[in-house]
């Protein structure tokens, strides 16, 4: 592979991490919660349970059972368990708010168990996951090259591991800045928790009954 198309490759695996780490959700709620009642190290390590679940998928898309997840009977478990362990999470998240002394940090197994039960996540792994193990022809300025091979995955990775050390670092310089700005986070991370189980457990119901 020429430099150009590992480049390329590199930015291609980078991108598709952002366009799963990034947007607005219940993980970034969880890191968001865990960054403002215990510090950054929590939160990073939060996210460090985000990129395990994401070993597990992509170990389970390298060997093709990723599509097993793509059923509606696992997606429906899935989306409950999901669901109601978001409901748990938003009461640890307002516990946290309340508390003048944070309890014990568990932020990587929480991240590891919704992580695997996200919706999204494993809708993302059944579309957008599937460029990371196939390769995929990249037009760049009017040149054609193939995205995959071991760049395509250090792209990724690298850009999830970027995501959670920097979204936590980001938060603390805030909450240096912003006086009581711990208790906002927390009782706005338990809003979005709340949001997401409703959603998680109707979607849930919605395939069962479908």
């Amino acid at each position: 592979m020429s430099a150009t198309a590992s480049l390329v490759s590199l930015v291609v695996g980078g991108a598709l991490a952002f366009s799963l780490v990034a947007p607005p959700g219940p993980m970034n709620a969880l890191i968001a919660d865990e960054t403002a009642a215990r510090g950054w190290f929590a939160g990073f390590r939060s996210g460090l349970g985000a990129f395990a679940s994401d070993t597990v998928f992509c170990a389970l898309a390298l060997s093709g059972a990723v599509t097993v997840a793509g059923s509606p009977t696992v997606r429906s478990v899935a989306a409950m368990v999901g669901g109601v362990f978001m409901f748990y999470l938003a009461y640890d998240a307002l516990r946290d708010a309340r508390a003048r002394t944070p309890t014990e940090s568990r932020g990587f197994t929480k991240a590891l168990v919704l992580g695997l039960t996200n919706p999204y996540q494993i809708g993302w792994w059944l579309t957008a996951g599937v460029a990371l193990v196939h390769p995929a022809p990249v037009e760049v300025l009017g040149s054609t090259f193939v995205a995959g091979g071991v760049e395509v995955f250090i792209g990724f990775f690298g850009g999830i591991l970027l995501w959670i050390t920097v979204f936590p670092a980001a938060l603390v310089r805030a909450e240096a800045r912003l006086e009581s700005l711990e208790k906002q986070v927390g009782y706005a991370s338990a809003a979005v928790l709340i949001a997401f189980g409703f959603v998680f457990v109707y979607y849930a119901v919605t395939l069962i009954s479908g």
